[in-house]
């Protein structure tokens, strides 16, 4: 009997069904022992660059256009640097993931709407010259009978690289959590790769939770990585499966570190774009150290319809996988987009605080053909701009006034006006909601949820080293945490003041000549 090497397993060529050059399980997998995976000795985690905003001058720039980010990745991984004494790398901070990461007090949408919008505006705490502007979605909650059918395919990473205590073992219980949450309405297909890919689970309804947690228990890891293979396979599955008005999902849980077959970003990415037609989803759960490969697991999940996250502890699988199941799993808008038109008679210059890769052009907004990020069940999502007012005073024209044409401001009260599109889950034409801010809504300080807003994105600064960050300090984001910190059900907030604290402390101790020596600490920055 022939067995071929299939991660850590060998299958039993009389067990395999073929199709399409894809190796189906159809009884068990046997064990079988593989070469050992050997970590390597430096850290190869990649990074992309981001080039932090600047502040745009209204007259010439009077539009700000971005996508929605729903991904709060950046969020955890900092965490996971900061919990081990080190500072994260600069470009590892993305701070609308920081601020996304939490959940916001906004008033739940009227009518058929998916969402709400809420605008809140202040006085900058790092700068009281400037001021602070925030806007905020509120998701839809579904309830009961409203929630959608549901076509989930696991996507697992079995490779070597994931041979790891905070990679499989760590997915293995955070899948685990999940497939406790399923009812009759979701069924699951479980897709592994790693040398070749193959179904360990064909999709099975989630009412049958003793099959779904066996074929996880089962998962073991060794080999190298075929990510691209496992994707393509994963979504084959998704299309035989695919629910008609259901959410259909791929979810893939990896380090990344797609080192066989499909392994370029761009080749992944024109995979990804292409898959996302079908009315498929796509949700990336991020695992491990030393290899992470968050550049690549970004980028994939923005051109796949997707949601982003990283799990680096029980406690965030819980958050991802079970309380916010709801707002992980179900869409309620796509290509969400919003512009800003700022008013010149009240507004010189403004600076949209992160969503760096989410920036789009002008001429994006009202083009139906552009993706955008998607909003889940339930889900907030926030943006904060920082803005200078005019002062008629210091006010000095740049250049000589033109021959041909006359610029004229029309008066009004207005900060801004936002306009957001969005579609349906299954739709292909935009709607457009519309509302203004009035100078008068400006608060002398942040209250309630843009001040704790205004601490997480104070803290970002800091991370980043920003050159915005003027009067930035660990106290004043401290400070701000600790005021607004609310009805803290899960205590995410809480432990965002810890971070900060830890944060000041390697900070401020790291270039200490005997700090490390007396306390037994070791700090990198």
């Amino acid at each position: 009997m022939q067995t071929m090497m299939y991660g850590s397993a060998a299958i039993a060529d009389h067990e395999m069904g073929i199709s399409d050059g894809y190796y189906y399980r159809q009884k068990s997998i046997m064990p079988y022992p593989v070469n050992p995976y050997v970590q390597q000795p430096y850290n190869t985690e990649q990074y992309d660059s981001i080039v932090e905003n600047e502040f745009l001058d209204v007259s010439e720039n009077p539009l700000s256009t971005f996508s929605i980010d729903v991904d709060t990745a950046s969020y955890s991984n900092v965490r996971r640097f900061l919990n081990s004494n080190q500072m994260p790398p600069e470009d590892a901070v993305r701070i609308e993931e920081m601020i996304n990461y939490f959940s916001y007090n906004y008033p739940a949408p009227q009518g058929n709407k998916p969402f709400s919008i809420n605008t809140n505006a202040s006085v900058c705490p790092w700068n009281t010259n400037h001021q602070l502007v925030s806007i905020g979605l509120q998701g839809k909650v579904f309830e009961g009978n409203e929630i959608p059918p549901s076509n989930l395919v696991f996507l697992i990473d079995v490779s070597g690289s994931m041979n790891q205590p905070n990679k499989l073992p760590l997915l293995k219980s955070a899948f685990l959590m999940m497939a406790n949450q399923l009812s009759s309405n979701e069924r699951v297909a479980i897709v592994v790769y790693a040398g070749a890919a193959g179904i360990v689970l064909e999709s099975t309804p989630g009412s049958n939770k003793q099959r779904i947690t066996q074929a996880i228990n089962d998962l073991s890891a060794g080999g190298s990585t075929a990510g691209g293979a496992g994707i393509q396979l994963a979504y084959k599955i998704a299309r035989e499966n695919f629910i008609d008005g259901g959410n259909n999902r791929v979810i893939l849980a990896t380090d990344g570190d797609f080192n066989v077959g499909v392994s370029s970003n761009s080749e992944l990415v024109r995979m990804i774009e292409k898959e996302r037609e079908a009315g498929i989803f796509l949700t990336i759960l991020g695992f491990g150290t030393g290899n992470y490969k968050d550049s690549k697991m970004e980028q994939i999940a923005n051109k796949g319809n997707g949601n982003y996250y990283y799990i680096d502890t029980q406690k965030e699988a819980r958050k991802v996988l079970v309380n916010e199941l709801g707002s992980t799993l179900f869409t309620i808008a796509k290509d969400v987009k919003i512009q800003i038109e700022f008013n010149p008679a009240q507004i010189r210059s403004y600076k949209l605080i992160g969503y760096e890769n989410r920036l789009l052009a002008k001429e994006d907004f009202n083009d139906d053909t552009k993706d955008a990020g998607e909003l889940g069940a339930g889900h907030t999502v926030t943006a904060l701009y920082e803005i200078i007012p005019v002062d008629p005073e210091k006010e000095t024209r740049k250049v000589d006034e033109l021959a041909y044409q006359v610029k004229k401001i029309i008066p009004s009260a207005d900060l801004m006006t936002v306009k957001l599109r969005y579609k349906e889950p299954n739709g292909v034409t935009s709607n457009l909601i519309k509302q203004t801010v009035n100078k008068n809504d400006i608060a002398p300080s942040p209250r309630g949820d843009l001040q704790f807003v205004s601490a997480v994105a104070e803290f970002g600064l800091i991370l980043r080293n920003s050159k915005h960050r003027a009067n930035a300090s660990y106290e004043n984001a401290l400070r701000n945490a600790r005021e607004a910190i609310g009805k803290d059900v899960y205590g995410y907030r809480a432990e965002l003041i810890d971070l900060i604290e830890k944060a000041k402390m390697i900070d401020s101790r790291v270039y200490s000549d005997d700090y490390e020596s007396n306390t037994g600490m070791q700090f990198k920055r």
